[in-house]
């Protein structure tokens, strides 16, 4: 027997193995002609076959368990399942136990599109959660304001009323964009925009990779960290005072010129 003949065999015996377990779920979920007609139907079986039937898909590659997802959504990490359910509205998938199965085609579509707008899935997912730990910032600071400001009454006779808190005073709009002119040409000074993207022109993030981070300099990275929380927080307060945040386009204008 030659190699071609042998390879011939074995596809056909898998062929045939697989056409018996179609079969097997077929006889299932049309149920035994020695059960009762309101049986060979029921509910129960039908979702059964159905699960079985969707197993067999699997192993034929029309779906992919998630932990296959990175394999077409490069730059994902594990567990991006959930995300993609939740940030893209993924919806054809299914789920068996404790296990998710996504379409490959469409898992391929969603790709795609992420490739053609250009989002890098891992980055975004990093992006993502920089904005939610810098809302908490925010937030947790307002937080210990108000947490302060409630102390106050305890401290003062139980006859003294009618003493309202008046809102805080709003900063000078001139000293926010100066600051953020400041931080500008700190950015150029110090060539951050190798260690730095500014996202939507408008959001920064550092972009120091953690395998490499013990060989980046230690002020660099402290200077970096410090400038992104900085530029990030007067533009907050920017948004606060206009509804708008200002929009940083990381090219000096001779530089622009250049090319």
């Amino acid at each position: 027997m030659n190699k071609t003949t042998k390879i011939s065999i074995d596809m056909e015996n898998d062929l045939l193995a697989e056409l018996k377990e179609l079969r097997f779920v077929i006889a299932k979920l049309v149920g035994s002609s020695d059960f009762p007609l309101e049986e060979q139907f029921s509910f129960e079986k039908v979702e059964k076959a159905a699960k079985e039937f969707k197993g067999l898909l699997v192993k034929r590659g029309e779906w992919i368990a998630e932990s296959d997802l990175p394999k077409y959504l490069k730059g994902a990490p594990y567990g991006i399942g959930k995300f993609i359910r939740e940030e893209f509205s993924f919806s054809n998938y299914y789920k068996q136990g404790q296990s998710f199965f996504y379409n490959r085609k469409d898992a391929q579509a969603l790709a795609k599109v992420l490739k053609d707008q250009n989002i890098h899935i891992g980055r975004y997912i990093e992006l993502k959660a920089d904005q939610e730990n810098f809302k908490k910032k925010i937030a947790s600071a307002a937080l210990s304001k108000r947490a302060a400001i409630k102390k106050l009454p305890y401290s003062v006779p139980n006859n003294l009323c009618d003493i309202p808190l008046s809102d805080s005073p709003k900063p000078q709009l001139a000293l926010i964009k100066d600051d953020l002119k400041n931080l500008k040409n700190e950015f150029f000074e110090y060539k951050l925009a190798e260690y730095v993207d500014i996202y939507k022109n408008s959001y920064a993030m550092v972009k120091f990779e953690y395998s490499f981070s013990k060989y980046y300099p230690d002020d660099v990275k402290r200077r970096c960290k410090s400038w992104c929380e900085r530029f990030n927080y007067a533009n907050h307060a920017l948004e606060l005072l206009t509804q708008k945040r200002d929009k940083f386009i990381p090219v000096k204008d001779e530089d622009m010129f250049e090319l």
